[in-house]
């Protein structure tokens, strides 16, 4: 695998929707004491200004407020009491708004992931945003971090064009349901949810 280096906050889109396509075909890269591990990112949703869905909607806390920082820092949380999700700053400092990372494609570290996940099957080591975090070993402690530097969690260039990038509705979610938020890699196996919102 090439030498990766952090995407650079000046080539991040300001403005939630463009950063969630943006980053489509982009890398994750997690170092850990156990070696790096890396996927390019097949599947995201964006939670903009004003959205009833997003974490930002009733304005700042503790808890949201790495959503606040500026665009391409680290907002973790903790769904259902059981998984991790990770989402990316999406805005200008001061303003609430985030992308979710859904999915990636494992590249290095597999062994890694296989592990920390307790299953073989490639396809699904990082299918989902749970899965994902779980994969990676993410958690709260990495919450507020800066994604544009090398560290233990950070985004890269992808090594190719992505291809044709799909969107719809977001998954698994009550308010502002309909719109068409969330982006995809067409083609890719490693994207979740079901099969109708891939095509």
């Amino acid at each position: 695998m090439a030498i990766r280096r952090p995407l650079p906050r000046s080539e991040l889109p300001i403005d939630t929707v463009s950063l969630a396509r943006y980053l489509i075909g982009k890398l994750l890269v997690r170092e850990s004491p156990e070696g790096v591990a890396s996927g390019r990112i097949v599947e995201t949703e964006a939670y903009v200004v004003g959205d009833a869905a997003g974490h930002a909607y009733r304005g700042m806390t503790r808890r949201n407020r790495s959503l606040f920082l500026e665009r391409g820092r680290a907002y973790i949380y903790l769904a259902y009491g059981s998984s991790y999700m990770l989402n990316v700053s999406s805005e200008t400092p001061g303003i609430g708004a985030g992308v979710l990372i859904r999915a990636l494609e494992p590249l290095e570290g597999i062994p890694i992931m296989q592990l920390n996940r307790g299953v073989e099957r490639l396809r699904d080591l990082a299918r989902g945003p749970g899965r994902l975090a779980a994969a990676l070993r993410v958690d709260r402690s990495l919450d507020g971090l800066d994604l544009c530097r090398e560290g233990p969690l950070w985004l890269g260039r992808g090594d190719h064009e992505p291809g044709e990038i799909g969107q719809s509705i977001r998954i698994g979610i009550s308010r502002d349901a309909n719109r068409l938020l969330r982006f995809y890699l067409r083609d890719s196996p490693f994207v979740s949810g079901p099969r109708s919102l891939r095509e």
